[in-house]
């Protein structure tokens, strides 16, 4: 009867050990590919440029199935437009450098898969506008005043992940509800330019320190 007594209480220590590692907080960092473009109305698939976002992640868990996961990530946005005209053809590109801390809420709808979502905030580090024709005769490349642009952006990040142990894959959404030019005024009109907010698909891969 000892022994039985004895061993139900090292199954029930051990069930509550395995647990505690289960609610601990973690952290990580992450990185992977975004494909982002510029909206004004409706989001399209056109002028998508694919860039990339890397950074850091902390989980702090409510429960088994609940998690708070803050995140500090570099993430390149912008736009991409490939023309072909009677003048030249060739690929412009926007390019933006946003540091972006998403607070995601996390859901774990089966041990291995979540779906979560949550707002974020961007702060924009720089910018850069850049040409290359087929040619060559019209390329350049040049920084973007930062003057010129909102420097926080802001939105609604949402979706889905997988986890693998230590490893998990993800695929999210970025909504921005900021657009990324300031409003001006000339001869006496306002106009914000440019008049588009940011878009970004991002697909990644995180492992727990």
């Amino acid at each position: 009867m000892k022994k039985l007594f004895l061993s139900g209480i090292i199954c029930l220590s051990f069930v509550s050990f395995t647990k505690a590692q289960e609610l601990s907080p973690s952290v990580g960092i992450k990185g992977g590919v975004n494909f982002t473009n510029l909206y004004t109305e409706d989001v399209d698939d056109n002028n998508v440029l694919t860039s990339f976002n890397a950074g850091l992640f902390a989980n702090f868990p409510v429960s088994s199935a609940v998690s708070i996961q803050p995140e500090l990530n570099f993430s390149r946005k912008g736009s991409e437009l490939v023309y072909d005209n009677i003048f030249a053809s060739g690929t412009t590109k926007l390019k933006l450098n946003y540091l972006e801390m998403p607070v995601l809420l996390k859901l774990n709808v089966t041990p291995n898969f979540n779906v979560h979502f949550g707002p974020y905030v961007a702060y924009l580090i720089d910018g850069q506008a850049t040409n290359e024709t087929d040619g060559g005769s019209f390329n350049f490349e040049e920084n973007i005043d930062n003057d010129d642009l909102n420097k926080w952006d802001y939105g609604l990040a949402a979706g889905v992940g997988f986890d693998f142990g230590s490893t998990s894959l993800g695929v999210r959404y970025n909504y921005g509800l900021q657009t990324i030019g300031k409003e001006r005024t000339f001869a006496g009109e306002s106009y914000t330019f440019p008049d588009s907010k940011n878009s970004a698909l991002s697909v990644y891969v995180g492992f727990k320190l």
